[in-house]
């Protein structure tokens, strides 16, 4: 009967991914028509318009500020939630909860919300929106993810190993750096890598605090769908899709994403 029932469990589990991955499967299968227009299935087989998502211009540019912002999104987003994940977790004060709720709450506020309040913000103080501004806002998107997987990698160090580095005469600063740093390394490294995928496809709010110059891919590629209706957008996602399973995989296989996510913190 228990056999049955884990058969049956990942049967559903199968095909409950395989309805999700359906829509993702007619992307790709579009991107390769040879006509132009968007149409399923293809009545030929082209990569004119892969060719064309990798050569226009917009794109181009959007992807080279994409790569910028993340870059700085991430990296400050992994300090911030670092430092916050560490004072949460080891320390009890009054407030603790408040200022986890706060630092945890993006996950609840719908993105176009926080985008609109950031434009209003940048107006009201005359801030132009520039790189900064888009960082600042991916900064705040993609904290609550770089903390969970902080807090994971946090739970999962024994406390005993800085008590007896604390008496053998070790600062909290030196048990912080030579122990507790390295142990979080698969912690830092998951928590950034998810923190660059998703600012580098956020597009709710980026749209309300990008300009011209420092618009991003998902924005140019909002521009683009509104002028035209060719498979250039179906092929760019396809690379897009291919892009992102194969970061996945990378740190699956390098990192370890069951540890990082805590399905493997009780063995």
């Amino acid at each position: 009967m228990d056999q049955l029932l884990r058969v049956m469990v990942r049967v559903v589990i199968a095909l409950t991914l395989c309805f999700v991955a359906l829509p993702s499967l007619v992307v790709i299968v579009t991107a390769f028509n040879d006509k132009a227009i968007l149409m399923f299935p293809p009545t030929g087989f082209s990569l004119r318009w892969f060719e064309r998502a990798i050569t226009y211009d917009d794109f181009r540019r959007g992807l080279m500020n994409g790569f910028i912002i993340t870059a700085w999104a991430s990296s400050l987003a992994l300090v911030c939630g670092t430092l916050g994940a560490v004072v949460i977790e080891r320390y009890r004060f009054a407030g603790r909860r408040w200022l986890e709720a706060i630092l945890l709450s993006p996950l609840v506020i719908p993105h176009f919300t926080l985008g609109i309040a950031m434009l209003i913000l940048a107006s009201a103080m005359h801030v132009e929106r520039t790189y900064s501004l888009v960082v600042l806002c991916h900064v705040i998107l993609v904290l609550p993810f770089v903390m969970r997987s902080v807090y994971v990698s946090l739970k999962n160090i024994d406390p005993a190993l800085g008590r007896a580095a604390a008496s053998l005469g070790a600062t909290p600063l030196q048990c912080f750096l030579r122990i507790d740093l390295p142990l979080l390394a698969p912690g830092l490294a998951g928590g950034w890598l998810f923190a660059a995928i998703l600012s580098f496809n956020e597009f709710t709010a980026t749209l309300f605090v990008t300009g011209q110059r420092t618009q991003t891919l998902p924005v140019a590629m909002y521009t683009y769908v509104r002028e035209y209706a060719d498979p250039t957008m179906a092929a760019l996602s396809a690379l897009l899709i291919a892009a992102t399973v194969l970061f996945l995989l990378a740190a699956n296989r390098w990192l370890g994403l069951a540890r990082i996510l805590s399905i493997e913190a009780g063995r």
